[in-house]
């Protein structure tokens, strides 16, 4: 619906909301964009992934584990948090949940012993934003650094990684969400952040890279295309489509990733392109 429809002709346009999942999904497939965003009552989704448990059990005993009081930062306090915190939804079993939860376990006590306990994180699940002529962005940190360089303190964004793939610093310079991130923080902050790292919690490996002003507004030229691609698909979408029109707004991208996709059984491009996975498959992908 237009601004005009709404009855504020020459008002100036609202800015569209979206997160780094937001315009992610948008870029990866329309259709999915669309089950995930826009159809009330949403799809059915399909069971939950293993994988995913274990990225979110290890993501918030990290968050936990920088909560504590300073002098309970240890190791072994970790792996209780790990344990006490454990998702057990997507595993094949009890057995193949418990192993994986040793594993899990182990990734977190051994890199947070590879931290000094005493440098304070400026924020753990840090949510952010900031605008651009067409948007309101905003996204959550999984942990924001306040470091010293020369004569002064910059932002750095930490993002956790869990997946097999050991992550690169190209990586970390193509990554859209680090570079919302690091643009939303320095607004929020009003403090630089330029540097973005993704730490893999498996290997302890930490990919990183400088954004400059230049890199971070071609980045964010990226997530304003794609954005605004997205928000005329919804407006189209909330005028009323026809189902032929709904397709051809919302067409499916059939790609490798289509067996782990959460709408799989709506898509029948979807199914033809890849088989289905079991809940616990992205576990042989994991470490």
């Amino acid at each position: 619906m237009t601004d005009e429809q709404l009855g504020f002709a020459g008002m100036p346009r609202r800015l569209y909301s979206c997160t780094p999942s937001r315009v992610g999904t948008w870029l990866d497939c329309p259709r999915r964009y669309r089950m995930a965003y826009l159809d009330r009552p949403m799809p059915p989704k399909g069971p939950p992934w293993a994988h995913n448990s274990l990225g979110a059990s290890v993501h918030n005993a990290l968050a936990a584990w920088w909560r504590l009081p300073r002098d309970k930062r240890t190791p072994a306090a970790a792996a209780t948090l790990l344990e006490s915190g454990w998702i057990s939804e997507g595993f094949r079993d009890d057995e193949q949940s418990a192993i994986w939860r040793t594993r899990a376990r182990d990734m977190v006590e051994g890199y947070v012993a590879t931290l000094d306990r005493a440098d304070e994180p400026l924020g753990v699940e840090r949510t952010v934003g900031t605008t651009t002529e067409t948007l309101a962005l905003s996204g959550r940190i999984d942990r924001l650094d306040e470091r010293v360089r020369g004569d002064r303190t910059e932002l750095v964004v930490v993002d956790y990684k869990t997946g097999r793939h050991v992550c690169t610093d190209d990586d970390a310079r193509g990554s859209l969400a680090l570079a919302i991130y690091a643009a939303a923080a320095a607004r929020t902050l009003r403090k630089p952040c330029a540097r973005v790292e993704l730490h893999h919690i498996p290997t302890g490996t930490v990919a990183a890279f400088e954004h400059t002003e230049e890199s971070l507004d071609r980045q964010l030229g990226r997530v304003e295309m794609a954005a605004d691609e997205a928000r005329q698909a919804d407006e189209r979408y909330r005028g009323g489509l026809t189902a032929d029109e709904v397709e051809a707004v919302f067409p499916p991208t059939p790609s490798s990733m289509c067996g782990w996709c959460d709408f799989r059984r709506h898509c029948p491009e979807g199914r033809a392109a890849e088989p289905e996975r079991q809940p616990w498959s992205g576990l042989a992908e994991a470490i």
